[in-house]
């Protein structure tokens, strides 16, 4: 079974030492799932259309999970061309080969202006998701989870040893 990863700058694992895609290369691999990743910096979902023959047809994957987003958030891809170009990927997919298709969000960002062009192109892969009936993987919500986890976590732990103060920005 083959699981195949297109995307841009987070997909591709840009800025860590340890992508998500080797962290799921290394968990599939012993249950027989072979993981390819075909993402790279800074494409955008006219890359995933412009490159799909190559990149995603050739390997026939039985799984296909498209991350495209940041990148186009960023680039200056109107968030209608986004929709189509998905659109189009998914149609591509399920003509020639038919896998499973998950449609994933990226992380939360610090900067309210940076989220609000983001959380636009969230909405079109939900919406995207819902109208062609692929799975919705909303990365965004489980990471604000996992942050506000911690907070609570850092709070819970400076409150009961005694001496340590509280940091403000945590409150």
């Amino acid at each position: 079974m083959k699981l195949l990863i297109r995307g841009g700058s987070i997909a591709a694992g840009h800025g860590v030492t340890r992508s998500y895609a080797d962290i799921l290369t290394e968990s599939l691999f012993p249950k027989g799932i072979e993981v390819i990743n075909r993402s790279r910096y800074r494409e955008t979902s006219f890359d995933g259309i412009g490159t799909f023959n190559e990149d995603i047809a050739y390997f026939q994957p039985d799984i296909l999970l498209i991350q495209f987003g940041v990148d186009d958030a960023f680039g200056y891809v109107y968030r209608s061309e986004f929709q189509e170009n998905l659109v189009q990927m998914i149609r591509l997919a399920r003509l020639r080969f038919n896998p499973v298709i998950l449609l994933a969000t990226s992380h939360t960002f610090d900067n309210p202006n940076d989220m609000d062009a983001v959380n636009i192109f969230y909405r079109s892969l939900r919406i995207v998701a819902s109208d062609l009936g692929c799975e919705l993987i909303p990365v965004h919500n489980y990471w604000a989870g996992y942050l506000e986890e911690k907070i609570c976590a850092v709070r819970i732990w400076s409150c009961q040893i005694p001496g340590i103060p509280m940091r403000e920005d945590i409150r």
